[in-house]
């Protein structure tokens, strides 16, 4: 009887389980089957994710995924990207449509707790602002009392912007809009004052408007820490350790020096911290389920941090300001590769 009782509770508290919390699948066996990674990014975030005319991708977020693809298939290219509103994106990396989230996602303790994801790093370190017209005469926060405020819902930007409001005895309105592009022109045909999310989408935003891009001011408030990275499904680690070390291998190689011109002169170097990064020497790559060169193809193919940012975000007019290594007085901090 207490064996039948055992194996009913038994099967009572698996089926009380969430799909979340079962074991994780293989991903990077399913990645290597499939011959591509499929990575969520934004659907239009200049800087961020942004096709060109022909489809083709590219963004900081875009470099993150190309750094996973180049360490797990040893090809860069080999993305398929899968644009996610703030709505659809933790759905879609639950239901394993797609392998990698890398969409300016905010990392939270209840975002970790309860969707069943965990965060690989931190590629952006950012803060919620507010942006409005030149011509509404307002220079800082404190004189939105009362305004219509543009903002993403499923987000914590509305979160953000009651605890601000409330704090400092002020009233506002949400105009909450999923769609990007629809939620852009609200703001632009003046359907509401503000525009509030992340500064570095306000940024972004601002500069896709060309000549009109003058029309738009970004208040000086930042209001929020707002870390933001790449999440993947919890209880695939050895899939979470390729993409956090993907990201710390971009920071490392800006940190040594290296970067995709250059990497062919540091073969002969006699730093061993080089030549483990390189993959000539250790084993690093094959603990992790990769070629020991992994490091070494995301550089050649998608270059170190710094490149990245130059690439993407230095266009924005964004200074890299706490984006910047550690040893320039930034966040951005990788563990020792050894």
């Amino acid at each position: 009887m207490r064996g039948f009782i055992g194996a009913a509770l038994g099967a009572a508290l698996a089926w009380a389980v969430p799909a979340a919390a079962q074991p994780a699948a293989d991903t990077v066996a399913a990645i290597r089957a499939r011959g591509s990674l499929v990575c969520a990014v934004a659907p239009a975030s200049a800087g961020f994710a942004l096709p060109d005319a022909r489809g083709a991708y590219a963004g900081l977020d875009v470099d993150m995924c190309r750094a996973v693809a180049a360490a797990v298939l040893g090809d860069a290219s080999k993305v398929r990207y899968v644009p996610a509103t703030p709505q659809q994106r933790f759905t879609l990396l639950q239901s394993g449509e797609v392998d990698i989230l890398a969409r300016t996602t905010t990392w939270t303790l209840g975002r970790e707790a309860t969707l069943g994801l965990a965060f690989a790093g931190v590629n952006f370190y950012d803060g919620q602002g507010f942006m409005v017209r030149a011509s509404s005469g307002v220079t800082s926060a404190r004189g939105l009392d009362g305004a219509t405020i543009c903002m993403p819902p499923g987000t914590t930007t509305e979160l953000n912007a009651a605890d601000y409001f409330r704090s400092n005895n002020m009233r506002f309105t949400p105009v909450l809009i999923d769609n990007t592009e629809e939620l852009r022109q609200a703001f632009v045909s003046g359907r509401c004052d503000v525009y509030s999310t992340d500064a570095s989408t306000l940024a972004s935003f601002r500069s896709t408007q060309g000549a009109n891009a003058a029309q738009f001011v970004l208040l000086p408030e930042i209001i929020s820490k707002e870390p933001l990275g790449p999440m993947v499904r919890k209880g695939d680690w050895k899939f979470f350790d390729i993409v956090r070390w993907s990201l710390f291998a971009m920071l490392t190689a800006e940190e040594l020096g290296i970067t995709s011109v250059n990497i062919a002169t540091f073969e002969s170097s006699a730093n061993p911290d080089v030549q483990r990064f390189l993959g000539r020497t250790g084993d690093l790559g094959r603990q992790m389920g990769v070629n020991n060169d992994w490091a070494a193809q995301i550089v050649r193919q998608v270059g170190n941090f710094g490149e990245s940012w130059e690439r993407n975000i230095t266009p924005l007019g964004v200074p890299r300001g706490i984006n910047n290594l550690w040893t320039r007085g930034g966040l951005h901090y990788a563990p020792p590769m050894r």
